[in-house]
């Protein structure tokens, strides 16, 4: 088998409860929050699972997620609803690029540097009404 080498930065994988061992690469259980947050500033590419507060962290930073969401059928979870949360997602215009089919995350990683990020973060709004709330209970 030939190997074509088409990866050519740092990789890292947090590979959780996998019985999967990655060779050449940088790889670790479990991250703890704050390497968690130092790995996905670094990074170029993050390849997450469809669960929504992982990939809605990689686009909090500005960066696009790839979502591999996971499914039913591979017994990963009880249904596919990350498939369809992620997909109601890129109906709403954010930036996610979903991999339905394990074959083409090359070409998904490919995609990231010609899309352009669009991330609107509601907190400025939400601590705005939650402080006139909170004042109006004082008054």
């Amino acid at each position: 088998m030939s190997r074509s080498k088409k990866i050519i930065e740092p990789v890292f994988i947090q590979i959780g409860y996998s019985t999967y061992i990655p060779h050449n690469v940088e790889y670790k259980r479990f991250l703890d929050y704050e390497e968690m947050e130092t790995k996905i500033d670094c990074a170029r590419v993050a390849i997450t699972h469809g669960g929504p507060a992982s990939f809605l962290n990689v686009l909090s930073k500005g960066k696009v997620p790839v979502v591999i969401p996971r499914l039913k059928k591979f017994n990963e979870h009880v249904n596919d609803h990350q498939m369809n949360f992620a997909r109601q997602l890129v109906k709403k215009g954010y930036n996610l690029l979903i991999v339905e089919n394990i074959e083409d995350l090359s070409e998904k990683i490919s995609q990231i540097k010609e899309i352009p990020i669009i991330y609107h973060s509601n907190n400025d709004d939400f601590i705005a009404k939650f402080t006139h709330i909170v004042d109006a209970l004082f008054q």
